[in-house]
C-alpha cells in the first residue's frame, strides 16, 4: 500500500465526496451528491472534455433508452443533456409491443460536452478540479478506509467518500496495427498510478478491449448512393421536464446507410493477421455484441455484407463517425476496405480506428450501493465494472453519487430492485457476475420488462426519488397530476358504452384500434385534446392490461424470496449436498437473499432451496433458539 504525505490543510482540499473522471458516469455521480448536499469535487484530466463522447456521438437505443428515461426520473442530467443537443431523434421499434420500445437521438458531440459542462459549473455545491489522480489516500490496516486522493502535484484532496469512474484509463493500451501507445483515447494518458493503487487494495481485476471505428470527411462522401435515415417527424424528448412545444432545440439532420461489399471482405480477411487481436497483442474480451468489422467478417463468414451507419458528429463539422466498422487494424488497411464501400470511395481519413484494452474490477466486489464491500468509503461506477456504454454508466453514476451521499450521512443506501428499475437490473446483474465481456443493457435482461416501460418511468421512479432527496416537490407534484389526469380518463373510458356488454375501454383493447382510430370511431368530447402521454398511457393500459397483472403477480410472488436475507455468518462449505459451483460461486458473491442466490451463475433451483432451509435454521440459532459452529456452519 503506497504511503501518503501530510495532507496539505487548505480550505479547498476538503469534500465530502470526490469523483474520480468526468464522463458520463463522473457527472450523474457529483451532481446527484451535490443534489444530495455533499460538496463535491469533480476530477479530471482535462477541463475541455467533460461530458466527452469518446465513441458513437449518440444516446439511447434498445435497453439504452429506458436507462436514460430512469436516470432523468431521478434527477440525472443524461436525458435534459440529449435534448438540448440531440440533431436527430427516433422511438425505436415503434412497430412492436410498448416493452421494447425506445428513444435515441444522434447527437452534436460538441454541443453535448458543452452542455454538459455549464450543468456541472452551475451546479451548486460541485467544484471542478484539473489533475491526474495518481493515488487513493487510504488509512487502516484490516479494513482499508478510503480519505482522499492525492493529484500528480502533489495537491492532496480529502473526503470519506471518492467514487472511481475512470472509464477506460485504468492501464490503458491503444493499438491500431502494430502500433501501441498509452492511453484511454486519443490525445490522453493512461491512468497508470491509480492502477497500481487499486491493485494494492487485493482487488479481483479483469481486462476487457473496446474499439472504435475511423472518423471520415463528410465532404469526400458521396450521400447520393446511400440510404437517407430521418428523424422522427413528431420527435419525443427523453426528459420529463423537456417542454415539448420547445422541442427540439436544434435543427434536425439524417443520418445515411451503406454496406460492405465482397471485396471489403475480401481485404480484411487477406490483413486479418496484421490486427492486434489475431496477433496476441490484445489481452482484454471485447463486446460480442458490438464487434469490430474484421471480427464480424470472420465469424460470419457466409455474411455478404455488413450494414455501415453514416452518422455526423455535428452541426458545425464536416467528421462523420462510420458506426459498423470498429476496427484495429493498420491505417493503410483501414483506407483500403472503406474505399470499399459505397458512397466511402474517395473518403478522407480524420482520425483511424484503434482499439483500448483495459483493466476493470470485477463488480462482484461491489454491494448493491456500488461500494466496495471491502474499502470502506470506496465507489466505483462506469467502465471500471466491467460496462460498456454512456448510458450504462451514467446510470452508475447516479446510483453511486446517491449512495457515497447516504453512507456520509448514515442513511439506508438507495437500491432499486429488478421489478424497479431497468437500472436495478444493471446493478443486480453486475454484482451477481463476473463479466467476461463488457456488459451492455438489453431489454431481454429484464424479466419484468412490459412494468418496466420507457414511458412510464417517471411514474414508476420519481415518488422513490422524492423519498430519497433527488428531486423536490415540483417533480413529484408534476407526476401526481398525470395519475389524476390518467385517472380521470380512464373513468371516462370505462364508463361509456358503445353496446350493452362492452366499453370505450373494451374498444380499446382490440389490436387494431389506436387511441385515434377509438376516437375517430367513437367520438368523446371529455376525451378530446387530451394529453398526448395519457392517452398514450390508457391505450396500453387496456392492451397489456391481462400481461401486466400477471407480471405484477409475479412480482409479489418473488418478493417473499428477495426479501428472505442471507446471515452474513452462513458458511456454504458447510451445507452438505449444496452443489460444487454453486458452493464456490456463492461463497464469491455472498448475494444479500435468497432472490439473488438464485440469480447466481451455477446456482439452480435445489440449490436454492436446500440454502431456504440451512439460512431459516442459522437464523434460528443466532437468535438463540439453537448453536451454531465454530465453523460456522449450521449444525443439523
Amino acid at each position: 500500500m503506497h504511503s501518503h504525505p501530510t495532507p496539505r490543510r487548505d480550505s479547498r482540499a476538503h469534500f465530502g465526496v470526490i469523483v474520480v473522471g468526468a464522463g458520463h458516469a463522473g457527472i450523474e455521480a457529483v451532481l446527484a451528491a451535490a443534489r444530495l448536499g455533499q460538496r463535491a469535487a469533480l476530477v479530471t484530466f482535462d477541463l475541455q472534455r467533460v461530458g466527452e463522447m469518446s465513441c458513437n456521438p449518440a444516446i439511447g437505443g434498445l435497453g439504452k433508452g429506458q436507462l436514460v428515461r430512469e436516470i432523468d426520473a431521478l434527477g440525472g442530467a443524461q436525458g435534459r443533456i440529449a435534448d438540448q443537443t440531440g440533431i436527430q431523434f427516433r422511438m425505436l421499434n415503434t412497430g412492436k409491443g410498448a416493452a421494447v420500445r425506445a428513444p435515441r437521438c444522434q447527437s452534436d458531440r460538441h454541443l453535448y460536452r458543452e452542455e454538459a459542462t455549464r450543468l456541472v459549473r452551475a451546479a451548486q455545491g460541485v467544484e471542478l478540479i484539473e489533475g491526474a489522480v495518481v493515488a487513493l489516500i487510504l488509512e487502516g490496516e484490516k479494513q482499508p478506509e478510503v480519505r482522499g486522493v492525492r493529484l500528480a502535484d502533489g495537491t492532496e484532496l480529502r473526503a470519506p467518500a471518492v467514487i472511481l469512474t475512470t472509464g477506460t484509463f485504468l492501464r490503458a493500451r491503444m493499438h491500431r496495427g502494430e502500433e501501441q501507445s498509452s492511453g484511454g483515447r486519443v490525445g490522453e494518458a493512461s491512468a497508470e498510478g491509480l492502477a497500481a493503487d487499486i491493485a494494492t487494495l487485493g482487488l479481483e481485476l479483469g481486462r476487457l478491449k473496446t474499439g472504435t471505428p475511423p472518423r471520415l470527411d463528410a465532404r469526400s462522401l458521396d450521400f447520393g448512393v446511400m440510404e437517407e435515415q430521418l428523424g422522427d417527424s413528431e420527435p419525443q424528448p427523453f426528459s420529463f421536464r423537456t417542454d415539448i412545444a420547445d422541442f427540439p432545440h436544434c435543427p434536425q439532420v439524417p443520418c445515411h446507410l451503406t454496406w460492405t461489399t465482397p471485396a471489403t471482405h475480401q481485404i480484411i480477411r487477406d490483413n486479418v493477421h496484421l490486427s492486434p487481436m489475431a496477433a496476441g497483442r490484445i489481452e482484454g474480451i471485447g463486446p460480442r455484441y458490438c464487434p469490430s468489422v474484421e471480427d464480424k467478417i470472420m465469424r460470419f463468414a457466409d455474411k455478404d455484407r455488413h450494414q455501415v451507419f453514416v452518422e455526423p458528429e455535428g452541426l458545425s463539422t464536416d467528421v462523420i463517425y462510420v458506426n459498423g466498422v470498429s476496427t484495429s487494424l493498420p491505417a493503410r488497411v483501414q483506407e483500403a476496405f472503406v474505399h470499399t464501400i459505397p458512397g466511402l470511395e474517395q473518403a478522407r481519413f480524420l482520425q483511424y480506428g484503434y482499439a483500448v484494452e483495459y483493466d476493470f474490477v470485477m463488480p462482484h466486489q461491489l454491494d448493491a450501493s456500488l461500494a466496495l464491500r471491502q474499502t470502506s468509503g470506496l465507489f466505483l461506477a462506469g467502465q471500471i465494472n466491467g460496462t460498456s456504454g454512456y448510458e450504462e454508466a451514467a446510470a452508475q453514476g447516479l446510483v453511486a453519487g446517491t449512495n457515497a451521499a447516504k453512507w456520509i450521512q448514515g442513511e439506508a443506501p438507495f437500491v432499486l430492485g429488478r421489478h424497479e428499475a431497468y437500472i436495478g437490473v444493471m446493478v443486480d446483474d453486475l454484482i451477481l457476475t463476473s463479466p467476461r465481456e463488457p456488459y451492455r443493457m438489453f431489454s431481454s435482461r429484464a424479466e419484468h420488462r412490459l412494468l418496466l416501460r420507457q414511458d412510464n418511468a417517471d411514474r414508476r421512479l420519481v415518488p422513490l426519488a422524492h423519498k430519497a432527496g433527488l428531486v423536490g416537490a415540483e417533480e413529484l407534484a408534476r407526476v401526481r397530476v398525470f395519475e389524476e389526469r390518467f385517472e380521470a380518463a380512464l373513468g371516462i373510458l370505462k364508463k361509456r358504452f358503445v353496446s350493452p356488454s362492452r366499453n370505450l375501454f373494451d374498444t380499446l383493447r382490440r389490436p387494431e384500434i389506436s387511441w385515434q382510430g377509438l376516437l375517430q370511431e367513437h367520438p368523446c368530447q371529455e376525451l378530446v385534446g387530451l394529453d398526448p402521454r395519457v392517452a398514450e398511457a390508457l391505450e396500453i393500459e387496456a392492451k397489456y392490461e391481462g400481461y401486466v397483472r400477471r407480471q405484477q403477480d409475479m412480482v409479489e410472488r418473488m418478493a417473499r424470496e428477495e426479501d428472505t436475507t442471507i446471515p452474513k455468518e452462513l458458511n456454504y462449505s458447510g451445507i452438505n449436498g449444496l452443489g460444487h459451483e454453486a458452493r464456490e460461486k456463492l461463497s464469491l458473491v455472498r448475494p444479500a437473499t435468497l432472490g439473488a442466490a438464485g440469480r447466481v451463475e451455477g446456482v439452480r433451483p435445489p440449490d436454492v432451496a436446500l440454502l431456504a432451509v440451512h439460512v431459516e435454521r442459522l437464523r434460528r440459532q443466532l437468535s438463540g433458539a439453537e448453536g451454531v459452529s465454530s465453523s460456522g456452519a449450521v449444525q443439523p
